[in-house]
């Protein structure tokens, strides 16, 4: 897990990742659920903004890091499809950077039409793992790594299917956006590393971080939309 969450420190502390946390929180009103809340700095945001603030995720050990950094917050062990929440209990459901790794992701969307209130607002935020743009002197390799690390994922393109899942899910008012994360230094290194493993690629990548030389633009969809009465 410290690997895993050294990513997602890195990735939460950029400025353009603030931005976007932001902007994910608009309308979710007094009671909100995170849905695949990781180390919880969304549910602490989210707190500290005067919200109910629930963190939900299925790691145990994740929610053990989220309760002692965020003690504002309520989390839970809990399943995306089975959320320990009555029906209609929260005006806000937010799931950042979790469909994607379910097998069934249309069912986190039925879930969170049932905790959500009459005219409660759903955003679901995610990358779509095929669209990683990184520049490298060998594009075809550094193609086929992005695709097969898409292909170890249970669902590296649901980011395309978020309208769709909202509409099919009985929500109204759906929109989508997109707001791409641009990095130039090393503190990309680590997801790098997790598409082409040690070798000569990651070591190019690397002496690119070194030189000033890297980039690398992945693209996150955010779509969200209104529970219907």
């Amino acid at each position: 897990m410290s690997k895993l969450l050294t990513v997602l420190d890195a990735f939460d502390d950029l400025p353009q990742a603030r931005e976007l946390r932001e902007h994910t929180y608009e309308g979710l009103g007094p009671a909100v659920v995170d849905v695949g809340c990781g180390s919880g700095r969304a549910v602490g945001e989210l707190a500290a903004r005067g919200a109910r603030a629930i963190g939900a995720d299925l790691d145990p050990a994740m929610i053990e890091v989220a309760a002692e950094r965020w003690p504002a917050g309520e989390f839970h062990v809990a399943d995306a499809t089975a959320l320990p929440l009555d029906d209609g209990s929260v005006t806000g459901y937010r799931a950042d950077k979790i469909l994607h790794a379910l097998a069934e992701p249309e069912r986190a969307v039925a879930e969170a039409r049932r905790v959500l209130a009459a005219n409660g607002r759903a955003v679901l935020i995610g990358q779509d793992w095929d669209t990683f743009v990184i520049d490298s002197d060998d594009p075809e390799l550094t193609r086929s790594l992005v695709h097969s690390r898409a292909d170890a994922t249970p669902n590296p393109r649901v980011a395309r299917r978020y309208r769709n899942l909202l509409l099919d899910n009985g929500f109204t008012d759906v929109t989508v956006d997109v707001h791409t994360i641009v990095w130039t230094d090393a503190a990309v290194l680590p997801v790098l590393g997790g598409i082409g493993g040690e070798g000569a690629w990651f070591e190019d990548q690397a002496a690119r971080a070194r030189a000033d030389r890297l980039f690398v633009a992945i693209p996150f969809f955010v779509a969200s939309g209104t529970r219907a009465g």
